[in-house]
């Protein structure tokens, strides 16, 4: 059991609820009945399976204990936000009173106690819920640290923050199997990687969202993670990067379908624009094709987001001004529905070819 990671260890007990409902109902329609002493062997094996995942991944045993445990979730999700929140105004408020040689104290204590607290308590918590309250505020203690002082003698800004940052959070991610903490993370190098994309252009590191196109290189090198770089021991960390990856390239091909003026290329604005429409629509159509024939829900999903509002975005460019706003509407609805109609027979083909293998 100790090779078996949290999210295949509630992999395993969903499994084995729903093989007990299913044998329920065959035992209740006649198709099958096991003997007592069958029945007593197959209960026995399963609950030992469940109370040691319980004992060692605090993993939801029925349907009541999934619910409770998305509030948990939710409610833990929230409160990491909120304490993280806290300590940054905390700091805003009081920091102009405290003398400069306690404010590098408190800095240095805030930053090595919250991280030394996240340890203690991951040890100790198996569920994690508390580990992503601790985890988040030694995440925050530690950007408030490297940004005041900073400020305080007067170092000049720089991108190499981001990597800093970018490398506690992964830490502190991959450590305790925090999807958000890997979320902070991969916004902190996109930005490093865009800062320097754009400084290598000539432009000051500040101003690398002014052009959209320096993010494409962090997307390509997101989306190739999951690709070289094996996860099954982290719940939904490849996910998140197909997810961060998908969003780094279509957000600024979006951006630049509607602003060509932001691009490095040597063409006409309405020239430029074109092409990214056209490139969203590549883009988006071959997350959706790729993410149907490798199971991947997210990219398919992300993938129909951007194609949908891709294709509503031209609707409205070519039709708004030209037709009834009822006939506009009307050809949206039907649009959807042919939308619906070959995402139907995609997964139909997918599911046939599934079961062909």
């Amino acid at each position: 059991m100790s090779h078996l990671s949290k999210a295949e260890a509630q992999l395993r007990a969903d499994q084995i609820r729903v093989f007990r409902e299913e044998l329920e109902r065959l035992e209740a329609a006649g198709v099958l009945a096991l003997s007592s002493e069958q029945q007593a062997a197959v209960a026995g094996h399963h609950d030992g399976l469940l109370a040691g995942f319980a004992q060692a991944f605090d993993i939801d045993r029925d349907r009541q204990a999934k619910q409770l445990s998305l509030g948990m979730r939710i409610a833990s999700f929230l409160g990491a936000l909120a304490l993280a929140a806290s300590v940054f105004f905390l700091f805003n408020q009081y920091w102009g009173l405290i003398p400069a040689p306690l404010q590098v104290t408190l800095l240095i204590v805030a930053s090595l106690g919250s991280l030394l607290a996240t340890f203690w308590v991951g040890q100790r918590d198996n569920s994690g819920y508390f580990a992503k309250l601790v985890a988040m505020v030694a995440f925050a203690c530690f950007v408030l640290n490297v940004s005041l002082l900073g400020g305080m003698f007067n170092i000049t800004p720089s991108d190499k923050a981001f990597v800093v940052w970018a490398a506690l959070a992964f830490l502190l991610a991959y450590t305790f199997d925090l999807r958000l903490l890997l979320a902070a993370g991969i916004l902190c190098i996109t930005a490093f990687i865009a800062a320097r994309t754009g400084t290598w252009s000539g432009m000051y590191w500040l101003e690398f969202g002014e052009r959209p196109e320096n993010f494409f290189p962090a997307g390509m090198l997101l989306l190739l993670v999951p690709v070289f770089i094996a996860h099954e021991r982290f719940t939904g960390f490849a996910s998140i990067y197909r997810v961060f990856g998908l969003l780094t390239l279509l957000l600024p091909i979006l951006v630049l379908a509607n602003w060509g003026r932001g691009s490095y290329l040597p063409f006409s604005a309405t020239a430029i624009e074109h092409v990214y429409q056209i490139l969203g629509f590549v883009v988006s159509g071959a997350a959706i094709w790729l993410g149907a024939r490798h199971d991947r829900a997210e990219a398919v999903n992300t993938g129909t987001t951007f194609f949908v509002i891709f294709l509503y975005t031209k609707f409205y460019d070519w039709w708004w001004e030209l037709m009834p706003k009822f006939v506009f509407f009307l050809i949206i609805a039907l649009t959807a529905i042919l939308f619906i109609l070959v995402m139907k027979r995609l997964r139909t083909a997918t599911q046939v070819a599934g079961g062909a293998q």
